[in-house]
């Protein structure tokens, strides 16, 4: 089990949740996926990508300053 950081700092809607489907290939089960992200719509974006691949996500925190970070358990 590893744990991985995407910063997707400045890109917009729907490349961050692209970027991640593309990191994700990379991923073995267990692995914790942290990305860092400031595109107002990600939060909604990746709660929805979760669910849709059946990966688990654990939290998407609100950073202040519009950035976020979520926690995608694979």
């Amino acid at each position: 089990m590893a744990t991985h950081t995407l910063d997707v700092l400045g890109l917009k809607c729907p490349q961050p949740v692209l970027k991640v489907a593309v990191k994700a290939k990379e991923l073995s089960p267990g692995d914790l996926l942290e990305v860092l992200a400031d595109c107002p719509s990600f939060p909604k974006d990746i709660e929805a990508w979760c669910q849709k691949t059946g990966k688990t996500l654990l939290v998407c925190a609100d950073e202040g300053g519009g950035k976020f970070k979520a926690q995608i358990q694979f």
